[in-house]
């Protein structure tokens, strides 16, 4: 079971982090993915990162401005976020796979659990 956190309200420019824990265990054979859903729209790509290798894969939308960490127990993966736009409000989900191609982690379908979702809301 994952279980997201963090969001809240942000001013534009500003820095946030959600975090992802998995409960009961680790995610250190998996892949984890943050995804994102705005109102009247479809659930997108954020990142992602091979909990085992570290190798991570991000949207051309947040490259450069968001960075996904694992923790050092790999039970927790987290989503830092900087210079945050009105555009990122969202509820954001993690998901997580043991599927390792990295190919593939862009896509919702790959991932067999998901988290309840946070919501992040930046003001313009």
């Amino acid at each position: 079971q994952l279980q997201a956190y963090g969001g809240g309200l942000v001013q534009t420019g500003g820095s946030l982090r959600v975090s992802c824990a998995a409960s009961g265990g680790t995610f250190r054979t998996y892949t984890v993915g943050w995804f994102r859903q705005a109102p009247g729209r479809t659930r997108e790509f954020v990142a992602a990162i091979r909990v085992s290798s570290g190798s991570t894969s991000y949207s051309d939308s947040v490259k450069g401005r968001f960075t996904i960490t694992r923790a050092n127990d790999r039970s927790t993966v987290s989503l830092q976020m900087t210079n945050l736009k009105p555009e990122d409000t969202a509820v954001y989900y993690c998901a997580a796979t043991r599927t390792g191609i990295m190919s593939t982690m862009a896509v919702a379908d790959s991932y067999g659990y998901w988290g309840q979702g946070t919501l992040v809301t930046v003001s313009s």
